[in-house]
């Protein structure tokens, strides 16, 4: 699904466009020429790098860009970026020519996304590639999930999001405000212009299959969110896994004890056998000492 989401800035004349990571995007060139295609140059500024990078020229997408594979140029002369990463961040300028001269100016468009990472992390996590990410965890354990805005240098949290009323926000799945439960501990920050918002909990049994949403507003309407969603092990399995290692353990020390005690009877049979012959050879002894006394000579 392709996602276009804007959001224009009165003051420095670019587009701003909100979308979250794995999702795709269509960045308009706002033009109409004929044959535009051939005439449509992209380029893309990150500010962390100093070098602009051109990644369309003249309808021709450039092999030796990051994004290559991602990129493709619309009938419209609209850019298609697939699976967002919050990397991609920046300023994108659309620039046309006829005659190899410009008919207008520049067209720029900023785009921002929204991500959430995990901490611990797992290797069953998945936030880094879609809107709705899992990972695999356990009840009792605690979890970090980090929601941050990638913008660029120029779209500063507190000048921006500030003032012009956009929030981070993490929500359940009723889109019930979490920061007024005392369960979870939510902190907002920022950092080299980029906005973050942390939540911090201790999670339950009854967590499995919960959904957490961070949420970006601008003036109580939402432009993106993220969904991430805690999966726990199949009981099931673990259980299955549990019988089985019990079973070999007792199998183990029934052999144990076999091998142990083997000698213990044999030494056992061999004093009994032996007690049992004394006793036998001990009866007869008196017996005949009787039958010698029964002997009565006649004459």
């Amino acid at each position: 699904m392709i996602t276009e989401i804007y959001c224009v800035s009165g003051t420095s004349g670019a587009d701003h466009v909100f979308i979250s990571s794995g999702e795709d995007v269509r960045l308009s060139c706002n033009k109409t020429l004929s044959d535009c295609k051939s005439k449509t140059t992209w380029n893309y500024n990150s500010f962390r790098h100093s070098a602009v990078v051109e990644l369309i020229d003249r309808g021709i997408k450039k092999n030796d860009t990051e994004r290559h594979e991602r990129l493709s140029l619309e009938s419209d002369c609209s850019l298609n970026i697939k699976n967002v990463t919050e990397e991609d961040y920046g300023l994108y300028t659309c620039r046309q020519y006829v005659n190899d001269r410009q008919p207008g100016p520049d067209v720029n468009v900023s785009l921002h996304v929204l991500h959430v990472s995990v901490s611990p992390s797992s290797s069953s996590s998945s936030s880094s590639s879609s809107s709705s990410s899992q990972t695999e965890i356990s009840p009792g354990r605690s979890v970090t999930l980090s929601c941050q805005l990638y913008s660029y240098t120029g779209f500063s949290c507190d000048d921006r999001v500030s003032s012009e009323g956009f929030e981070l926000l993490w929500v359940n799945q009723a889109g019930v405000y979490l920061k007024t439960d005392s369960r979870y501990q939510i902190l907002s920050s920022s950092a080299l212009g980029h906005c973050n918002i942390t939540l911090t909990t201790t999670l339950l049994s009854e967590d499995n299959n919960r959904e957490w949403i961070c949420q970006l507003t601008h003036r109580n309407q939402l432009q993106t969110s993220v969904r991430y969603t805690v999966k726990y092990s199949d009981p099931g399995e673990t259980e299955v896994s549990l019988t089985a290692g019990s079973l070999y353990r007792v199998i183990v020390i029934i052999v144990g004890i076999a091998v142990f005690a083997a000698p213990t009877v044999i030494l056992l049979q061999i004093i009994c056998a032996r007690r049992a012959g004394e006793l036998e050879e001990g009866l007869e002894a008196p017996r005949g000492n009787r039958d010698a006394n029964n002997i009565r000579i006649k004459y």
